[in-house]
């Protein structure tokens, strides 16, 4: 566990090495939510981070019916 300061207006500072485990850099974006009591921060996941996530967990034939379905109630 890190103990950090909160500043006069509601600052923190996430310690150098726990930046570095997670990535997180200048311009990162982290979320800051409540959860079973506690404050949680964990780094938003960007683009990048995304990236080919979804491979494998779809096909052709299935994404192509779907987008034929939403073009048909668009119609």
């Amino acid at each position: 566990m890190t103990e950090v300061v909160v500043t006069r207006k509601g600052q923190v500072t996430i310690p150098v090495e726990i930046r570095r485990k997670f990535g997180i850099e200048e311009n990162s974006k982290v979320e800051i939510v409540e959860q079973d009591g506690m404050i949680v921060i964990r780094k938003s996941p960007s683009i990048f981070d995304l990236a080919g996530s979804g491979a494998g967990k779809g096909n052709v034939a299935e994404l192509k019916r779907m987008l034929d379905q939403m073009r048909d109630e668009d119609a």
